[in-house]
């Protein structure tokens, strides 16, 4: 294994010196020429701290450089910025983050993902709110690794935190547009005025529109090209009020709340089975369906100082009403048969009500934090798979659909034809924990970091899975005889989770630091197709898995121009949930492929990290990370029927290499007038987009290349840039999953446009 890891180290050499150009870590703010680099202090450890000296992977996001504002519009975006962070996109916007390797390639939204994304400190705890539209984001912060003493939800992955700009005193205001290809538009702006003594308001805003990005071509001469809007469109708006007080105690209290909307097209996915051109998807229109998602919420935080302890509280409701759709098969005709197609709808709603308390004190010998947290969630979902057209009312397609056939039973309820399938689940979950961290100086250069987490999740599910027959018959699904899909079951668990560091300054050049941290994400149920009576039996549900990580890593900032970072870890993946693809037959031969988060047996994930900035003159930023990883899948027991189906595999989104190099220049022209430069890319080397590892699931190594090209008149606050983005037109799958074939959501081709800005 060591010698793979050897070999990609060596390919990784060319990527760093010749064709990968990316924006990575740490990025500064270019609209002045910028006088050698800056320290940045971060919240990652839940108080004010430089960078360089927290004992873990992070990067961090300084989204003051306009030219990165402009291409960030959802979380996965970030994923082209920091190296070793990969995701899974699917049904248009939910975000699955892989951080080093881990965390389930999953589309279903009932389970947290291995990575908690945070925003402004307020859980998202479900992958469907991670596709929210980003606007005034100040900072984003990535930390790699099980983080289970820090924040509110354990994770085997890392931690992504996304910052808005706080109002204050000093806040930026501006109004911005751009416009592109794709009919894309984009306007977002920002104002924030003092109220009262010690009180600001900030108003913040963004709407995007943009037509579809892939050809919707005609595969199939009997059936007449479907509508063009199968290739996706976007439509989106959001608008957040901030309002922080000052009290003359020394606190500060920080009232926000947000409200978003999507409007959209989902596109359809692309089917192995049809050829294809770059940035084509074939759909008779059918499954082509409006999305009406609602994204919204209100947080309280406020801190006080109660003597020698820092208090703060952060109170948060979030929540999301959703009903989107697709073509499923992502075909206009499988098997040839036009009336023989698949398209699915969901309709979710969900609601979080969640507390934060956390204690910190700095003392002679070093700090404590301890804190405490709590959240309920209640989540309901119809899912529904129907073939031709839906009447809304009865729930009836117009032709058989594909999987009605297995489902049905050995004795269908009727002699009709099933032509719907509606799933139907309900979920609570209660989670509590109690956190510590605490920093001793056992010398003026050596620290020790411990923490622990004691966590408890006690969920709740209930659902039943139908099928509709044409003869208003209906029945409940009872795949293999096993029993009719309805049912009930809880799960009650609690883990012990901590990490343990040392850290040693090198004197003014650097820290040098060692740790050991375990994490975990709790078991579920699946929320997708109930088969049978099993769904929700003890086997129908996936357990908690869980990471030990071991980490050594060095930070230097030798000087004033330079900064680097270099990092080995290993990572014990101890029952890693995956999505499954079981295979079973229809009458007609062919098969048709199941799925359901499972678990597998072990598996593993190490490598070597690093990222450095360099300033070399002080109009200059040259900047760049890597991360070379190997991962393995330990599999013995027969899961899903074939263990070696899964044993020596790597885990899916798990590039061996990952880089990113950026380079930013910015030339005074004459006084008052600036033009800046930058160019950002990300390789990923190749990678396979399930466990299953095979051929036909391999993704092939790409580059994604950005240019932003501006003129800054000082004097008057305005900006004229203009951008391009996915330079190389590079077309790969954002992810994919089985049914009829293998079907792959794509990448958007390339975009270029101008924007507009104004500072006031």
């Amino acid at each position: 294994m060591s010698s793979v890891l050897f070999k990609s180290i060596a390919g990784a050499l060319p990527v760093l010196t010749g064709s990968a150009f990316a924006q990575t870590s740490n990025l500064v703010d270019n609209s002045t020429v910028q006088h050698r680099l800056e320290t940045i202090s971060v919240t990652a450890a839940k108080q004010a701290e430089i960078h360089t000296n927290i004992p873990a992977s992070v990067s961090i996001l300084d989204l003051a450089d306009l030219s990165v504002t402009s291409t960030l519009t959802s979380a996965d975006d970030i994923t082209r910025l920091v190296p070793g962070v990969q995701a899974a996109i699917a049904n248009g916007t939910q975000v699955a983050f892989q951080i080093r390797g881990i965390g389930a390639v999953d589309h279903q939204a009932l389970t947290p993902g291995a990575a908690a994304v945070y925003s402004d400190g307020v859980l998202l705890a479900t992958n469907v709110q991670t596709g929210g539209l980003l606007y005034d984001i100040e900072t984003v912060e990535v930390l790699k690794g099980p983080q289970s003493t820090l924040y509110g939800r354990d994770t085997s992955s890392g931690t992504i935190n996304f910052l808005s700009v706080r109002p204050s005193a000093d806040q930026t205001r501006y109004i911005e547009a751009s416009f592109g290809n794709f009919e894309h538009v984009d306007l977002n702006g920002a104002y924030g005025v003092k109220l009262a003594d010690s009180v600001w308001t900030r108003v913040s805003g963004r709407y995007l529109s943009k037509g579809s990005t892939l050809k919707n071509v005609q595969t199939n001469p009997d059936i007449p090209v479907g509508p063009a809007n199968a290739g996706g469109k976007r439509d989106e708006f959001g608008l957040r009020l901030g309002i922080v007080k000052k009290m003359k105690s020394g606190g500060e209290a920080y009232l926000r709340a947000h409200y978003e909307e999507d409007n959209g097209i989902n596109p359809t996915p692309r089917n192995s089975n049809l050829d294809w051109g770059d940035f084509e998807i074939s759909s008779e229109g059918d499954g082509v369906q409006p999305t009406d998602n609602e994204f919204y919420g209100v947080s309280f935080e406020w801190s006080q100082a109660l003597g020698r302890w820092d208090l703060i509280s952060l109170s948060a409701f979030e929540g999301y009403n959703q009903q989107y759709g697709f073509d499923f098969d992502g075909t206009p005709a499988p098997f040839g048969d036009p009336t023989l197609n698949a398209n699915l709808s969901y309709d979710r709603d969900f609601t979080q009500l969640s507390e934060e308390l956390r204690a910190h004190r700095t003392l002679e010998w070093g700090s404590s934090l301890i804190g405490i947290a709590g959240s309920y969630d209640e989540f309901s979902q119809r899912y529904t798979i129907w073939c031709g057209a839906l009447d809304r009312v009865t729930l009836l397609g117009t032709c058989r659909y594909v999987g009605a056939p297995g489902r049905a039973g050995p004795v269908p309820a009727s002699d009709g034809v099933a032509t719907s399938l509606v799933t139907d689940i309900e979920q609570t979950r209660k989670s509590f924990a109690f956190f510590t961290r605490n920093e001793i100086d056992l010398s003026d250069r050596l620290s020790v970091i411990v923490g622990g987490r004691l966590s408890y999740d006690a969920i709740e599910g209930a659902g039943q899975g139908i099928h509709i027959f044409d003869d208003s018959a209906r029945a409940f699904n009872n795949r293999d005889g096993l029993g009719a899909a309805i049912g009930e079951n809880h799960i009650d668990e609690s883990r012990l989770t901590g990490n343990l560091a040392l850290r040693y300054a090198l004197g003014g050049h650097g820290t040098a630091y060692v740790s050991i941290a375990n994490g975990y994400k709790s078991g579920g149920f699946n929320g997708e197709v109930q088969n049978n009576a099993l769904h929700f039996a003890e086997n129908g549900l996936f357990d908690a898995e869980t990471v030990i990580a071991y980490e050594a890593g060095f930070k230097a900032k030798p000087s004033d121009w330079i900064t680097w970072y270099v990092a080995g870890f290993y990572q014990d993946y101890n029952a890693p949930q995956a999505r499954i693809f079981v295979s079973f037959p229809l009458p007609d031969g062919s098969q048709i492929v199941s799925n359901s988060l499972s678990n597998l047996d072990e598996a593993f994930s190490f490598g070597l990290e690093g990222d450095f900035r360099i300033s070399p003159a002080q109009d200059w930023l040259i900047e760049g990370g890597i991360v070379l990883l190997e991962t393995e899948i330990d599999q013995v027991s027969n899961l899903g029927g074939n263990a070696a189906l899964f044993d020596g595999n790597p885990l899916p989104f798990a590039s061996k290499i990952s880089a990113t190099l950026g380079v930013q220049h910015t030339q005074t022209i004459r006084e008052g007038l600036e033009i800046t430069f930058g160019t950002r890319a990300k390789y990923r080397s190749e990678f396979f987009l399930d466990a299953e590892g095979l051929e036909e699931r391999r993704q092939k190594g790409y580059t994604t290349a950005s240019v932003d090209i501006g003129l800054t008149f000082l004097d008057r606050g305005l900006t004229l840039a203009a951008y391009g983005k996915n330079l190389l037109d590079e077309d790969f799958a954002v992810s994919g999953f089985g049914f009829i074939g293998y079907n792959t959501f794509r990448s958007t081709p390339r975009e270029w446009g101008v924007r507009l800005r104004a500072d006031f």
